[in-house]
């Protein structure tokens, strides 16, 4: 076992703090959530969460909201901002907290680092401690940056998520199977509030095993992209619990095509039980998202702990 599956594997009991700690009153007429890379997409989940409690919300890349807001939002009245650092240091993510500031609006780090530049520039900070062997790969701080701002968004999180998670991991990982991990096109798909999660996933597999992937909106992917689909193809397809019907009919038809599918919460080559139905659902997947990634960097002889043109924190000079 590398340091990138024991972390993966280990990160659960770091989720308690997370799952008990106060949570500051930040609420606006309009929420914008930002990040890079992984945050970005955990940015998106939180985003989905606040708009399906209610609270208009939207994510955008750090380094865009820094340099162009108009381009998402027609004006800044009335709007807060939440930025999500693992490292508290990624350069366009700082920099999206200091333009926001500099615009008068409030801003809120979420953060596993608490001496860091985001939480000093932060008006409000959430902090979670992480594993502390966590290398390049994000995994146990992407799941308490979610687990924090699906709190802050208003989500109720059983105690027994972790537990829930941990399963759902173990699940995946009993079931694959050389035939899956040799194949070489490789498809995340996920919509509304599983979009950024599908999103996550596919990154995860890209920098850990260096493989291509694509991610779609469950229908969309029939608009198009389905005619890449060959006996090389392996779909991870997160269910929605309201569109599951529909999303087992994409399932068979992908499959009769020569794909196999991971089907998380639905059917699938690999049925992975998910029982969490609301925002919690999100969290429950994500570190089989992650050691998913993890096993195919193992099957192709690769080194996860030390992806290729990869850092810790990403840095602009």
């Amino acid at each position: 076992m590398n340091i990138t599956e024991q972390v993966i594997v280990e990160q659960f009991p770091f989720w308690a703090a997370a799952l008990t700690q106060p949570l500051p009153d930040f609420t606006a007429a309009t929420t914008v959530v930002v990040g890079c890379g992984t945050s970005y997409y955990l940015a998106q989940n939180v985003a989905s969460a606040l708009n399906l409690n209610g609270k208009h919300a939207i994510a955008v890349p750090g380094g865009e909201w820094a340099r162009r807001p108009a381009a998402y939002l027609a004006t800044t009245k009335d709007v807060k901002v939440i930025a999500l650092s693992r490292s508290g240091e990624s350069t366009e993510t700082v920099q999206a907290v200091d333009a926001s500031r500099a615009r008068g609006l409030e801003t809120l780090g979420i953060t596993c680092e608490d001496d860091s530049s985001l939480a000093r520039n932060s008006d409000q900070v959430l902090f979670a401690p992480t594993h502390a062997l966590e290398g390049i790969v994000m995994s146990s701080s992407a799941s308490l940056m979610l687990l924090l701002g699906l709190r802050l968004a208003g989500a109720e999180l059983d105690p027994a998520i972790a537990a829930s998670a941990e399963r759902a991991m173990r699940s995946l990982d009993n079931q694959l199977n050389s035939d899956l991990l040799s194949r070489s096109h490789f498809v995340y798909l996920g919509g509304g509030a599983y979009y950024g999660l599908a999103s996550e996933g596919a990154l995860k597999l890209q920098e850990m095993s260096l493989t291509y992937t694509q991610v779609f909106h469950p229908l969309e992917y029939r608009h198009g992209p389905v005619s890449l689909v060959d006996e090389k193809t392996c779909v991870v397809l997160i269910y929605s619990p309201d569109t599951l019907e529909e999303e087992s009919q994409l399932c068979a038809e992908l499959q009769a095509k020569g794909a196999r599918v991971i089907g998380f919460g639905g059917p699938g080559d690999l049925s992975i039980d998910i029982t969490q139905r609301d925002l919690d659902r999100s969290l429950a997947i994500l570190p089989a998202l992650q050691l998913f990634g993890e096993r195919l960097a193992q099957h192709k002889h690769l080194d996860s702990t030390a992806p290729r043109h990869l850092t810790k924190v990403v840095r602009l000079s």
